[in-house]
């Protein structure tokens, strides 16, 4: 990765941890999910509002470290527009880049490309997933908190 790159890169995570789009409770959500990260405490919900299987409207609220927030701000820009099994896909290009697995995403990931040297910081890595975790919860329609410890 060049050096202009991992800057632009640095300045989405940047921007999106501090001006975090939509991060609010969602009022009328036909799915949540709850997730939680007992390694650091980040917290978040996830919240869906769903016309058929389309992702009509998504939000987040909750608290972490400017990984996590930038992580679920991009989730929420991302997905919103897709059908629930793009955005499966999307988790598991997600996944797969910030885990040093790599893989062919096809262009999928657009901005949630800036996350490819979380991987270099294993750490880091349950920070960006958690909003993932939920946003699976949520669309599997599970009650339970989903943790990054889920595979």
């Amino acid at each position: 990765m060049t050096a202009g790159l991992r800057d632009l890169y640095q300045q989405v995570i940047v921007d999106h941890s501090k001006q975090p789009r939509n991060f609010r409770r969602m009022t009328g959500a036909d799915r949540s999910a709850e997730g939680f990260n007992p390694l650091c405490g980040d917290r978040v919900t996830v919240y869906l509002q769903l016309d058929g299987d389309l992702i009509r409207d998504i939000s987040f609220h909750g608290s972490g470290c400017s990984i996590f927030t930038a992580s679920a701000s991009l989730l929420t820009e991302g997905l919103r527009g897709k059908n629930l099994s793009e955005a499966g896909l999307l988790f598991e290009d997600f996944h797969r880049l910030v885990t040093g697995a790599n893989g062919n995403h096809g262009g999928r990931l657009g901005k949630l490309a800036a996350f490819a040297g979380v991987a270099d910081y294993p750490m880091r890595v349950k920070c960006a997933t958690l909003p993932w975790h939920a946003l699976r919860s949520a669309i599997q329609g599970k009650d339970e908190i989903a943790t990054t410890e889920q595979p």
